[in-house]
């Protein structure tokens, strides 16, 4: 009896320990949680092609980590680059006069009232929204080192996942509390929760910032290629992500006095940028993991809070596999209790 009290107590002082230790890592290298997200999530999407290369094509392990390595960096450089390139400076212009964007602004819901009759924005708005903008910018630039910093520990994780796959991979499993089905299930559902945001996600970004850029080049949109750029990005945001950067554009045409342009923008807008949303939506998504719309925006919501940019990416994937755990859950507890309820009923 003292002997088992004893085991019992050496295992809940470790357990204790362990989940303390974590906890203490965790909230150390929080501001990197993003950079180890994303290695696991490039990790997942690699394996089964780094895998034929070494085991088919006979490549070194360390070769082929390196040049999936530096096909990851150009790719991931490419965005990064240009938000760099095309935000900075915009953000420095608007913190060196920050009341441009408040004369913007106050033009735009001026004309608006003079053309219509309707206030769009008091004032009293304009000034807070503002004040509010130029309290948010120079987070962006703040947080430009540590997404490179993230970059770089990805990238980093990303070669030693790699090299060390086969032996992280049985550990994992070894330490799982699972049922064998239960953790099939885990690896099938993260591998397509993964495909769907990791891939998915972007691919509908670069269409829908492509085919915006276009009709901001055809109706004269100063600094397209900017606007276009942010458009790829607020297409994370299901069907209104792109509504809000148009639909201000739009307006600021019509204020302007450029009606035309303006009006053919929004047709554009209406029928070609949203259109396009919906059917690469319903096609790429539907493919690769038929992720619901929901978890697509209350992931993006949370992980921009939580990651910052990268969390666009992330924030689905938590929410995902929240439900996976929660099935799991079901698998492992819940199941086992109806049976053995049945056990005792027929016995």
């Amino acid at each position: 009896m003292y002997d088992e009290f004893n085991i019992k107590f050496k295992q809940i002082f470790i357990a204790g320990l362990l989940l303390f230790i974590v906890i203490l890592l965790f909230k150390s290298l929080a501001t990197f949680l993003p950079g180890i997200l994303g290695a696991i999530t490039l990790y997942i999407i690699t394996r089964e092609n780094y895998f034929q290369l070494i085991y088919r094509k006979k490549w070194s392990k360390s070769l082929a980590a390196t040049a999936y390595v530096l096909y990851y960096l150009v790719l991931l450089g490419i965005p990064i680059y240009l938000a760099i390139v095309l935000l900075t400076p915009k953000i420095e212009a608007i913190l060196n006069n920050p009341s441009a964007i408040v004369d913007t602004l106050k033009l735009v819901s001026d004309k608006v009232q003079t053309k219509i009759n309707l206030t769009i924005l008091s004032t009293q708005n304009i000034q807070k929204i503002g004040s509010k903008i130029t309290e948010i910018l120079p987070s962006f630039l703040n947080g430009t080192a540590n997404l490179i910093t993230n970059l770089a520990i990805m990238l980093f994780i990303t070669y030693h996942m790699l090299t060390n796959g086969v032996v992280i991979e049985k550990m994992i499993v070894n330490i799982l509390p699972f049922k064998q089905q239960n953790i099939s299930l885990l690896a099938t559902e993260g591998k397509k929760v993964i495909k769907a945001n990791a891939l998915g996600l972007p691919i509908i970004a670069i269409i829908q910032g492509v085919t915006a850029t276009i009709g901001y080049l055809i109706f004269g949109v100063k600094d397209w290629g900017l606007w276009g750029f942010l458009t790829g990005i607020f297409a994370f945001f299901p069907i209104v992500g792109t509504m809000l950067i148009w639909i201000p554009l739009v307006t600021y045409l019509f204020a302007i006095g450029n009606t035309y342009a303006a009006t053919g923008l929004l047709i554009y807008s209406v029928l070609v940028t949203g259109n396009v949303d919906y059917l690469a939506r319903i096609t790429i998504m539907k493919r690769m993991g038929d992720v619901h719309p929901v978890i697509t925006i209350l992931g993006v919501i949370a992980g921009f809070e939580l990651f910052g940019f990268i969390g666009l990416i992330f924030g689905p994937l938590l929410i995902s596999y929240a439900i996976v755990l929660f099935k799991i859950y079901v698998n492992e507890f819940i199941e086992d209790k109806k049976e053995v309820k049945e056990l005792v009923e027929h016995s």
